[in-house]
């Protein structure tokens, strides 16, 4: 048997009771609390306590979401994002993948131009709007836009 990496054993707990549990249910958003499944996971005894930042790592990683066919939409928490509090709001982006863990070509679908233009269009949103917040509102945005034309 081979031994699991703390990770793998992290995103075994976060497949099994959260994304899968979701995608049974029908569900095309949802979340999960680090805290959570820090819990979960530390209820091993052969679980090191304390991994806060290991836990809020996986579910932000790349493995996990290509792995599932997720995507992240937004993350709730402190700025450094490695918290017990931090959540992850998850919206599924490909159903073939998160129920099996890979693609078959056979099976993928395409998307419909309607459905690409909103994704892509929601997704622009959520950069405007970062963007936006990093200069301290929508009128620091604006100054900062002005002061680049200024120096033109």
């Amino acid at each position: 048997m081979a031994i699991l990496k703390q990770s793998d054993r992290v995103r075994g707990i976060v497949v099994q009771q959260y994304v899968r549990p979701a995608l049974d249910q029908g569900s095309r958003q949802f979340s999960i609390r680090a805290g959570d499944v820090l819990k979960q996971a530390e209820a091993s005894e052969d679980f090191p306590r304390g991994r806060t930042p290991l836990v809020c790592n996986v579910l932000q990683s790349k493995k996990l979401l290509n792995e599932q066919g997720l995507e992240i939409e937004r993350i709730e928490g402190p700025p450094s994002r490695q918290s017990r509090n931090v959540v992850v709001h998850y919206r599924v982006v490909d159903s073939n993948r998160s129920m099996s863990g890979t693609v078959d070509d056979s099976q993928t679908t395409q998307e419909s131009p309607a459905a690409r233009a909103h994704r892509l269009t929601e997704k622009l949103r959520g950069l405007l709007k970062e963007e936006i917040a990093a200069y301290g509102g929508a009128e620091g945005f604006i100054r900062w836009v002005r002061s680049d034309e200024d120096e033109s």
